[in-house]
């Protein structure tokens, strides 16, 4: 396989990665809209031991994650502030990129086979998922690692309306 690299905006970090992902997940979660500054995180997942910085040393901000109460880990350029990849206390074999930082963000396929939707219980309104795409409404396993069934719908489905909770 064709070695992918991305890096951050000053060009201060580098990454490579040797595999395709294990799966793409789109996290629609208040954590990753905030960190992204956008709808939602496109999320490469890669084995840990197919990833590596290839330049410089990025810096870290430790989360503890409001559902399963572990830590995620941003890792991000402290010159230009970009926002590389996680990793997780939770899934210590994997590390999730910030899949707009890749060279080529286009090279990983996404289809339903390999791709998920988590959190859309809290996904911005009017958000649109492709049909037939496996989607949850919060994470896709259970703390103690249970998977949860997905729900998948044949048309492309759209996140309605919600009432805010502290209006």
């Amino acid at each position: 396989m064709t070695t992918n690299t991305g890096g951050c905006l000053c060009g201060g970090v580098r990454f490579a990665t040797a595999s395709a992902p294990v799966r793409i997940t789109y996290c629609h979660c208040t954590f990753c809209q905030r960190a992204t500054g956008s709808a939602y995180l496109v999320e490469p997942i890669f084995e840990r031991t197919a990833f590596a910085v290839t330049e410089g040393q990025p810096k870290t901000y430790d989360h503890r994650s409001g559902g399963s109460g572990k830590i995620v880990t941003i890792h991000f350029c402290d010159k230009c502030g970009t926002k590389i990849f996680l990793g997780f206390e939770r899934f210590t074999d994997v590390i999730g990129v910030f899949g707009g930082t890749f060279d080529d963000p286009n090279w990983f396929e996404r289809a339903p086979e390999n791709t998920r939707h988590i959190f859309l219980d809290v996904a911005q309104h009017g958000t649109v998922v492709p049909a037939r795409m496996p989607t949850y409404g919060q994470h896709a396993t259970l703390n103690d690692g249970t998977p949860l069934q997905p729900v998948i719908h044949e048309q492309p489905h759209t996140v309605v309306q919600r009432k805010p909770k502290n209006p």
